[in-house]
């Protein structure tokens, strides 16, 4: 009788043991990971740091994800500066073209002038579309792209020079959606792309709806200016405002009759001369490297035409990091690409080398570098000073003529004034002239 007792009280008494004991250890690893050793609290730290992925400052689109510091900057490529120009060739559009040839020069040099938050100069690419001309099959709509996205600066101006005019129906919003179907624009929200359209007929011409495109390019991050060629109301009655809204950027209207005014500065016969010796320096290689070579200097003439100060500031283009010919020069391709000698075949050599063996052309290629560096940095202390001589010029031009800001204003006066306010609205700065 008394065992049948104390059974049931050993039992409780055992689950009362086992509790208490599970809460004994529980208790203890609670505070065991509370409170460990100090060494091993620092391991697990640093695992824990080392696991953690690091944010990321700009994903691969180039997105900011975060803050900036200048080391990052440093270490980010030079942002790029992508414009393309769609120009009007119907018939009365001779004046629009002749402003397009003989500033082309003019607006490089002020965008080689630009410098990210970084202090990186940018990359220049231009694309050019020609609209409205019956030159053009009508299943076309009347619409050529003359060149895509390209940095080679020559061959725009060769095309420029190569555009002509006759009547057509000029389809506004067809041109638009085809230079954003078709171009290569960046994807990178840092870098500015823009469109700069020009003509002088209704905005609304054509079956493609400018809304739509426009819309389009707003949500590409892609700005569209629109440059009507007649009066500031007349362009806003034909729409040619709106389609700038939509993608905030900037309406305006030009004279593309008026004549451009070209500026003889005392530093031009320099300049012209350093030219010369500067040409001197390109070395063809490849086969298209004898036929390039021709093609720089029929630019040099065509620039040429329009007077010795447009010549100038081809030459003062020249000078700059935006030309650059590494598909034909020998000097600016060993320079990109110091390895691409050991790769050039005997029958791709410039005449001049061949016969030759690699150290004496290396030592070739290193004169001409030196030489082409020393003459473009005295060609850019000869631009600053002759920058500032211009100016002056130009100012008091202006007030003898008592002209108002921006009356009777260019292609370039309204493109430059434009490319500087939105590329300054990314953070790019400019070099003061």
């Amino acid at each position: 009788m008394k065992l049948r007792m104390f059974i049931p009280i050993l039992f409780v008494f055992s689950l009362c043991f086992f509790a208490t004991s599970a809460l004994l250890a529980q208790g203890y690893q609670m505070n065991n990971a509370v409170s460990p050793p100090a060494q091993i609290q620092q391991n697990q730290t640093a695992t824990f740091i080392a696991a953690k992925p690091k944010p990321k400052l700009f994903t691969q689109a180039g997105e900011r994800g975060g803050a900036v510091k200048q080391d990052d900057r440093d270490r980010r490529p030079n942002p790029l500066i992508q414009i393309a120009i769609l120009l009007d060739t119907s018939n009365s559009m001779d004046g629009l073209i002749e402003q397009a040839k003989s500033q082309l020069w003019t607006m490089v040099n002020e965008l080689g002038r630009a410098k990210d938050d970084g202090g990186k100069r940018p990359r220049l690419e231009l694309a050019l579309y020609e609209y409205g001309n019956d030159n053009i099959s009508s299943r076309q709509g009347h619409i050529r792209q003359v060149l895509p996205l390209t940095n080679d600066l020559d061959q725009i101006s060769e095309e420029l020079f190569r555009l002509t005019t006759r009547g057509g129906s000029e389809y506004c919003g067809q041109v638009i959606g085809e230079s954003l179907a078709a171009l290569d624009w960046s994807p990178n929200s840092r870098d500015l792309k823009v469109i700069f359209i020009a003509g002088n007929e209704a905005f609304t011409q054509g079956s493609v709806s400018y809304r739509e495109v426009c819309n389009t390019a707003r949500n590409r991050k892609i700005i569209v200016n629109t440059v009507y060629c007649g009066d500031y109301e007349t362009g806003v009655d034909l729409e040619w405002r709106e389609g700038a809204l939509i993608t905030d950027g900037r309406y305006m209207n030009i004279n593309q009759e008026r004549a451009v005014v070209h500026y003889d500065a005392p530093q031009d016969a320099e300049i012209d001369r350093l030219n010369r010796r500067l040409n001197e320096t390109y070395v063809g290689y490849g086969r298209t490297g004898a036929e390039k070579k021709s093609r720089q200097m029929r630019q040099d003439q065509n620039a040429s035409s329009y007077g010795r100060a447009n010549a100038v500031q081809r030459a003062i283009t020249k000078s700059s990091a935006n030309y650059s010919n590494s598909d034909w020069d020998i000097i600016d391709a060993v320079e990109e690409d110091e390895e691409m000698l050991e790769t050039l075949s005997e029958s791709e050599m410039p005449e001049e080398f061949k016969g030759k063996d690699k150290v004496t052309i290396k030592n070739i290629i290193t004169e001409k570098s030196k030489e082409r560096e020393a003459i473009q940095k005295e060609i850019q202390v000869l631009s600053k000073a002759r920058s500032e001589y211009v100016a002056k010029q130009k100012a008091e031009a202006a007030s003898k003529a008592g002209e108002a800001a921006g009356a009777g204003a260019t292609l370039d006066d309204v493109m430059i004034k434009t490319i500087r306010e939105q590329a300054e609205s990314k953070s790019y700065c400019f070099d003061e002239e």
